[in-house]
């Protein structure tokens, strides 16, 4: 069987994580998105207003505030994990939908703590720990969960930015 060296490993587990939260580096290929600097969430989120963002373009479905709560619910809960807690015991996933419309303060706060917890989840992927076959497949699964709802995300944007009927 072939081996991974750990180091080149989480090398490119850095990049992937950082093109899906920061978006492409600029003058680079990207793994992911579109060569759009403004591909990652960061970008995409930065691009809507908070009543664009909480519009329900379809509805009884999420909004896009939504699925960014939801994604820094899951972000914090990684991120706490990596600290050494177990916050996966009780872990209210259904209460992390709740907040689906944002003011203009809301919307700004939600996206800092996304970019903050996105950035600090990057960090904890970098530093020295005894990895199992658990968490390494835990830390894979949050990048392909971030990825799903980034991509949801920007499947709704066009609609979201237009002027909704009167």
């Amino acid at each position: 069987m072939n081996s991974i060296d750990a180091e080149m490993l989480f090398k490119c587990v850095h990049t992937l994580l950082s093109e899906l939260v920061d978006g492409p580096a600029p003058g680079q290929g990207t793994w992911i998105l579109d060569r759009d600097p403004s591909a990652g969430l960061a970008g995409t989120l930065d691009s809507l207003s908070a009543a664009q963002a909480s519009r329900h373009i379809v509805a009884g479905e999420s909004s896009i505030a939504g699925h960014a709560n939801h994604l820094l619910f899951s972000l914090s809960l990684m991120n706490r994990w990596a600290a050494g807690e177990n916050p996966f015991e009780g872990a209210d996933w259904q209460g992390s939908w709740k907040i689906q419309t944002v003011d203009d303060a809301q919307w700004k706060e939600l996206r800092r703590e996304l970019r903050e917890q996105g950035h600090a989840w990057m960090k904890a992927l970098n530093a020295d720990k005894d990895w199992d076959e658990e968490s390494l497949t835990g830390s894979l699964a949050s990048f392909a969960h971030l990825a799903y709802h980034l991509g949801a995300i920007r499947n709704m944007l066009d609609t979201a930015k237009q002027t909704p009927a009167a």
